[in-house]
């Protein structure tokens, strides 16, 4: 079409238009350089009928006009608002921009907020930038190109301008895509404005555009009010998360979703389209609320033993022992609490911790939430890759950590002001970046008054998941929502004040100074459950005098595997034990039984529940024994104040929006409760899908509840296995196939198109194996016997694999995904080894 510039003049622009007529909404996308309106196809795609999408060509850039004529920032953003004045002349609007299509959208959105404040009805912006933060140099890929006698050369004499940005894109994009964003930057007359672009970049105050972008930037002050969607994506080599940053710190109440693993181009390396349709479209009210009671801080019971003698907290260490007491512990709380404040730390500012479990990382957390900083907790099972994944999402204003957290956060470039929990030379300090010693902190607020009490309702903790079924995700949590945690597992269990823990899972053991009972983890590697002895454990029972133990069913399986070398000194203290609870897996009733032989007082438990939510469920070990029927695994009945609904599967496979309470019906577990998390942190799209209905979390499991009100779980929603006689969910084939001698664990996954899935077996047998193979005839009957017992249908295949892969944090999650396409590439004949 035809429609004026900056200057009045009549150009041709070409736009990728819906065109819909009187829509509700119309989204103005803008791109950036060097791509076009191709970049907004999805989303042009996904919109809904009567919200309008016009994607612009940038005068000189896609298919429009080649004027050229040389233009900066503000000429761009008087284009624009030119263009829309012609094409748009009405209606709400919604500015989009990526990379530099971003300070020219939100040129065109403070524009509108000045003259018609009422057509702004959103702002969206993705892996883009308005200001480089102070003490932080611009993006090296820019510099780069602003060389002298190297601009020219890679942006307009050749397409490695064009070709550098493909490369960026994460997965690589088809061929046809990739000549598509090319095909409007043929020759070096076509990749002049690529140029001009880079060139109008300010990289210093005294550039051109310097003014044009700070106006940008200062003016965002005037879109608090506006709502807003931040969607970036986490490996940017252009626009880091430092951009993102800034972005958040100039619009707060932004809602923000980090796409992990996307690039640059992030509308086209994730669901950007289903972002922006989801967002616009808006939240439905929020359903009711459970109810909120006022509830005890979680240093109460510091608080109520100031005075006291008894342990706290324990540490063991091969056979000798370590222990603060509840009176030390409080006094050393309220003093790190008080150093932090000193030091600079703010209420609600993040601190991550990296100690490992003992008396620091305790006397750290209650400080950090006595003072209301939030804690970052980033399990180091996680492995350093996604840790620093993690930690780059949760942006930490202080790391407080260990020697060897030092050192990482140093090679790896981990965010936060540096404190070491440790000693350190001066040299070596200086060296990792450390600010200050714990120890240093702790003297700052000695005999310094208590900070103020944070609310219940400010923000607590950012707790990472297991990454067990994909990227791992922050689950934020408030206050109000811990201490509903803690009140519901002390009232679970009735914990009182003559019990003490023991947690071969380190995040359990922090509950214990909340619980005002007595603390302590086992001698093992916390990052492999597995490693967990008999020994060991008996050693941590006796030295506190154990009532409770808690440990995951891969820790508890090889505590009984090493149980027969145990002397009668170990007995005794295991003969103390009235409750043992494992979790984090599905609990054979053979493995709970076998618990209970070596603590012969115990009753054992199962709790049901997850990071986002803990406990929604719980059965003890002679209900598990006694259960049948049901799809899975009993759980148990849900908790008094947890509610659940089953979202039934559709044909494909896939969970329906309104959930049900009816018997027997096969979906997705969705629960409300008053401990359940606050939300996914930076991860907005996360977050309003997984809490449809509003008010719900739906937990991503797949189950059924029985006539008797008990809760079955049949696996994880993405695994489920779509036969041509519909949906079947693995975990009641693994079951079955576990009670075949000889075989230690087994994985049920699908192998095929979606829809005509067959089911394949996977078991892991007690005799080793080198390498993956089908199973012989005599192991293949025994499963298909097993499994049609519990009346499933048959496996095409059983293959035994050397070892199945679970999860690092509570090595028991089976990781099905992985499974599946070993075992598709084992039935296509391919060589298979490990899976």
């Amino acid at each position: 079409m035809t429609a004026p510039d900056h200057r009045g003049d009549a150009c041709t622009w070409h736009l990728l238009d819906r065109g819909d007529p009187a829509p509700r909404l119309t989204l103005v996308c803008v791109h950036g350089n060097p791509s076009w309106s191709y970049l907004w196809r999805d989303l042009v795609a996904a919109a809904p009928d009567d919200v309008r999408v016009v994607a612009v060509d940038q005068l000189d850039m896609g298919f429009s006009e080649r004027t050229g004529v040389v233009r900066r920032l503000d000429d761009r953003i008087a284009d624009l608002v030119a263009l829309v004045a012609e094409v748009v002349p009405d209606g709400p609007v919604v500015t989009v921009g990526h990379d530099w299509g971003g300070p020219i959208s939100l040129g065109l959105a403070l524009h509108l907020r000045r003259t018609a404040p009422e057509r702004l009805a959103g702002v969206v912006l993705a892996n883009t930038a308005v200001h480089q933060p102070a003490g932080s140099p611009a993006p090296a890929l820019i510099r780069a190109a602003r060389t002298p006698g190297v601009l020219e050369r890679v942006t307009a004499s050749t397409s490695v301008f064009v070709d550098g940005a493909l490369a960026m894109s994460r997965p690589r994009p088809p061929a046809d895509v990739r000549a598509a964003y090319r095909a409007p930057y043929g020759d070096p007359t076509q990749r002049r404005a690529i140029r001009d672009f880079v060139e109008d970049i300010p990289l210093d105050p005294g550039h051109p555009s310097a003014a044009a972008l700070d106006a940008v930037a200062a003016g965002l002050v005037e879109l608090v009010d506006v709502p807003a969607l931040l969607l970036w994506g986490s490996d940017d080599r252009v626009f880091s998360d430092l951009y993102l940053r800034d972005l958040e710190e100039r619009l707060p109440h932004a809602d923000v979703h980090r796409f992990v693993g996307a690039a640059h181009l992030v509308p086209e390396d994730a669901d950007v389209a289903g972002a922006v349709v989801a967002w616009i479209d808006g939240p439905p009210p929020i359903g009711r609320t459970p109810d909120r009671p006022g509830r005890a801080p979680l240093w109460a019971e510091l608080d109520a033993r100031s005075g006291s003698e008894r342990p706290a907290v324990v540490e063991v260490d091969g056979d000798s022992t370590r222990s603060i007491s509840f009176g030390d512990l409080d006094g050393r709380v309220r003093a790190v609490a008080a150093g932090l404040v000193e030091h600079g730390v703010a209420p609600g500012d993040r601190v991550a911790i990296m100690i490992p479990p003992g008396i620091e990382l305790t006397v750290v957390l209650y400080a950090c939430w006595r003072m209301g900083a939030v804690m970052v907790l980033v399990d180091s099972g996680l492995g350093p890759r996604n840790m620093g994944r993690a930690l780059a999402s949760a942006a930490p204003d202080r790391l407080i950590g260990i020697d060897r957290a030092m050192v990482a956060a140093t090679a790896l470039r981990w965010p936060g002001r540096r404190i070491i929990a440790g000693e350190l030379g001066r040299r070596r300090r200086r060296a990792l970046g450390v600010e200050a010693s714990l120890a240093e902190i702790e003297a700052l607020g000695d005999g310094r008054p208590d900070p103020p009490t944070p609310d219940d309702d400010a923000p607590a903790a950012v707790v990472f998941t297991s990454g067990s079924t994909g990227p791992s995700k922050g689950v934020a949590y408030r206050h109000h929502q811990v201490q509903a945690q803690r009140d519901e597992l002390a009232e679970l269990y009735g914990i009182g004040p003559d019990d003490s823990l023991v947690a071969a899972f380190a995040p359990f053991a922090l509950y214990g100074p909340a619980l005002g009972i007595t603390s302590v983890v086992p001698d093992m590697d916390v990052t492999r459950p597995a490693t967990l002895t008999a020994d060991a454990l008996a050693t941590a029972v006796a030295a506190i005098d154990a009532s409770l133990v808690f440990a995951s069913p891969a820790a508890l399986a090889n505590v009984v595997a090493t149980a027969g070398g145990i002397d009668a000194e170990a007995h005794r203290a295991f003969g103390g034990v009235r409750l043992l609870l494992s979790a984090g897996a599905p609990v054979h009733p053979d493995l709970l039984a076998a618990g209970v032989d070596l603590m012969s007082a115990a009753e054992a438990h199962t709790p049901y529940g997850m990071t986002e939510a803990l406990p929604v469920a719980d059965i003890e070990l002679d209900e598990l024994r006694n259960s049948s029927g049901g799809d899975g695994v009993c759980v148990g009945r849900p908790r008094a104040g947890v509610e659940v609904r089953i979202a039934p599967l559709d044909e494909d496979g896939r969970a329906t929006t309104v959930p049900v309470g009816d018997p027997d019906v096969v979906g997705e577990v969705v629960v409300r409760a008053a401990h359940v998390k606050d939300r996914y942190d930076r991860l907005w799209l996360t977050e309003h899908r997984s809490t449809q209905p509003p008010g719900w979390h739906r937990t991503g499991d797949v189950g059924m509840l029985d006539p008797d009100g008990y809760l079955w779980i049949g696996g994880r929603l993405g695994h489920v296995i779509v036969t041509p006689e519909g949906p079947v969910t693995p975990v009641a084939f693994e079951v079955a196939a576990e009670t075949v001698a000889g075989v230690r664990r087994a994985a049920a996954v699908g192998v095929g198109p979606r829809g005509r899935q067959v089911v394949v077996m996977v078991v892991e047998t007690e005799s080793a194996t080198r390498r993956g193979r089908v199973a012989d005839l005599a192991l293949t009957d025994a499963v298909r016997a097993a499994i049609r017992r519990v009346e499933r249908p048959q496996p095409a295949a059983v293959l035994v694999a050397p070892a199945l892969p679970v999860d690092r944090r509570h090595n028991s999650k089976i990781d099905r995904t992985r499974l599946a396409t070993w075992a598709e590439a084992a039935m296509a004949g391919g060589r298979v080894g490990r899976p």
